[in-house]
């Protein structure tokens, strides 16, 4: 076993040193086979490609060949620095200062791989391998289009024969203290750009125009309100937000022609991504057809344009999953973490397909910002969090 595999403070370290910006692998990948071989995985590198798009590395590791089998999932790729000179420290220097280790990825999520591997480590250092099997699958684009990354590691891996019993990812899910939070599930997520057509004119003149602007707030207020629901018994209140309004006239006369809508709605079950878009239809019929904005007119004429591959809505049902994490995590904290579909998307939306998948990690109030750090602590406190859940649910599976 390399020495440092049971650490997970230099696992960590040896992660953020790697400029794993999406798409660029950066190192983080041999970094981690590096970690893995030692203790008898088995690691494939599977590199994804698609047209138009940048070809991604991914891994794959597997130690044991017999069932269960859990899988851990997560990712080694990281936002950019942004500015990099508003860092305190080195955004790749893993430095330690006042408990805490700086550097970009150090919550979200290459905390979460380090704590993992080190909890492995020490299991096999005490008991020897899994009796089992027990896998990793690392993508390098989660924080990028999600394209080249878990969806088609999870397609590779399947179609070489792998079956997973359970998954575990590891995003940062706790909001202010490790124990707060296990994410059980998640909200679906659909986009689109909503396009009003209207006639350009002399503002001076608008009965020989038609502002597109006048239909474009009477659409995008139907989108808003009235609220699509008031949540259900696991998650909250569907919601939408319009997220950009443009028309691009620069001149202050001119009645624009055309003027563009971006909206996402984070929808919760009781609604499938189709009958969400669906009623998103109808209420822009509806609302193309009301005179208060646009007196006398025709009604509103207008497209829409649905983003790709809309993130469907699920919640995981598999006791033994949930209660394993759960006692482990009030085993160490002494915290009954709460049970949550809250936040956004994460690559747990493609894994549920193949099988019961909960998340949880560090702390990410952290996490994408500048000065991006992880308590020290936390990492030794999440690694035993982590020992204590593969001891539990390879006993429960296995009973």
């Amino acid at each position: 076993m390399p020495k440092t595999s049971a650490d997970p403070i230099e696992n960590l370290a040896t992660l953020i040193r790697c400029p794993s910006v999406t798409p660029a692998e950066g190192g983080a990948l041999t970094a981690l086979a590096a970690m893995l071989e030692p203790l008898g995985f088995t690691v494939e590198r599977m590199i994804a490609r698609e047209p138009g798009m940048p070809d991604i590395e991914n891994l794959y590791a597997r130690i044991g060949t017999e069932g269960p089998h859990l899988m851990f999932a997560g990712h080694t790729d990281v936002v950019p620095v942004g500015d990099e000179a508003a860092w305190t420290h080195d955004p790749f220097g893993a430095e330690i200062s006042g408990g805490e280790m700086f550097g970009r990825g150090a919550v979200d999520m290459k905390g979460g791989i380090a704590c993992f591997v080190a909890a492995v480590a020490r299991q096999i250092g005490k008991n020897g391998p899994p009796k089992g099997s027990l896998s990793f699958l690392i993508t390098g684009d989660e924080e990028g289009p999600a394209v080249n990354g878990t969806i088609k590691l999870l397609e590779w891996a399947a179609t070489r024969g792998e079956r997973w019993d359970a998954c575990l990812v590891g995003e940062p899910t706790n909001p202010d203290q490790l124990g707060d939070m296990i994410k059980i599930g998640r909200r679906g997520s659909v986009s689109g750009t909503l396009t009003v057509h209207g006639v350009q004119g002399h503002a001076a003149y608008p009965h020989l125009a038609d502002n597109a602007v006048r239909g474009v707030i009477a659409l995008t207020d139907a989108l808003m309100h009235p609220p699509f629901d008031a949540g259900t018994e696991s998650f909250q209140p569907s919601n939408l937000e319009v997220t950009t309004i443009d028309t691009g006239n620069r001149a202050t006369n001119v009645v624009p022609a055309r003027a563009s809508a971006s909206f996402n709605i984070r929808f919760n079950d009781s609604w499938t991504a189709e009958t969400v878009m669906a009623e998103i239809v109808r209420r822009l019929d509806a609302a193309a057809q009301d005179e208060r904005l646009r007196p006398g007119r025709d009604p509103v004429r207008y497209d829409i344009e649905w983003a790709e591959r809309p993130s469907h809505v699920f919640l995981t049902r598999n006791n033994q999953l949930i209660a394993s994490l759960s006692g482990a995590v009030e085993a160490v904290t002494g915290r009954a973490p709460k049970l949550s579909t809250t936040g956004g998307t994460s690559d747990a939306r493609f894994i549920k397909d193949y099988c019961p998948v909960v998340e949880f990690g560090l702390v990410g109030q952290t996490m994408h910002m500048v000065d991006e750090r992880v308590a020290v602590a936390d990492l030794e406190t999440l690694t035993v969090i982590y020992e204590t859940f593969i001891e539990r649910w390879f006993g429960d599976a296995r009973s």
